[in-house]
């Protein structure tokens, strides 16, 4: 009997600090809610928005997995591996932190805001060597199908992280049906609706709500017209 839990948009946690505006779907900063610490090795997933000319100044990471899909404008980054790049809609950039990184990340733009996801994941082993990875998500075919752009593997599709973790993304015509299969037993799925409205598994989501689901091998989707979405495969046993 599969398992779920849902995360309505409005029940997020909620950060304003003028330059940055953040929503947290999991236990974050000041924001804490024992019973949404994470979903399986899904530790973090805050939907932000930094203003113009401001940013995250310099700060450490070790031992996660750190990735970051830009939805509106562009986002500076800058880390001690030496990688200096932008992040643009359409891309995903990918961390794994291992012995220790410094980045910060920034909008070079005065008159423009940035919205992007950050989003970590536990990985599956500690200490490793910390890299870096981005990619542009393929836009070719990308209609009423979900597109893996993050898995275990550096010879599969997308980038690749350090646990055995699927990504997908999918943008979908009204009326759309596909059936998920999981990637593997003891994974579960969660669900994040960038825009539209859709049924997963039999419950209605709107924009920005979160759907988790394990213990099950596969679930029904159904779309509505311009419904965009984000299917995150994780281990739920850590």
């Amino acid at each position: 009997m599969a398992q779920t839990i849902l995360h309505k948009a409005g029940t997020r946690g909620h950060a304003d600090h003028g330059w940055l505006k953040s929503f947290h779907t999991f236990s974050f900063a000041n924001y804490y809610n024992p019973e949404r610490m994470q979903f399986g090795a899904l530790r973090v997933l805050n939907d932000d928005q930094v203003s113009g000319g401001m940013g995250f100044g310099k700060h450490p990471h070790n031992d996660m997995e750190i990735i970051s899909i830009a939805l509106e404008g562009e986002l500076q980054h800058e880390d001690s591996m030496g990688n200096q790049a932008v992040i643009k809609p359409g891309e995903i950039q990918v961390m794994s932190a291992g012995t220790g990184i410094y980045h910060k990340e920034f909008n070079n733009h005065k008159d423009q805001e940035v919205k992007f996801l950050q989003i970590w994941v536990i990985p599956n082993e500690k200490g490793v060597t910390p890299r870096y990875d981005q990619i542009e998500i393929p836009s070719v075919g990308r209609n009423n199908q979900l597109v893996q752009i993050l898995s275990p593997s550096p010879e599969d599709e997308g980038v690749w992280i350090h646990q055995e973790a699927w990504f997908h993304l999918g943008k979908f015509d009204q009326d759309t049906e596909l059936e998920y299969q999981f990637k593997k037993a003891g994974n579960g799925v969660y669900v994040f609706v960038l825009k539209g409205n859709l049924e997963v598994n039999g419950q209605k989501l709107e924009t920005r709500d979160g759907y988790g689901i394990w213990e099950a091998g596969s679930m029904p989707v159904k779309a509505s017209a311009g419904a965009e979405v984000l299917f995150m495969e994780v281990p739920m046993d850590l």
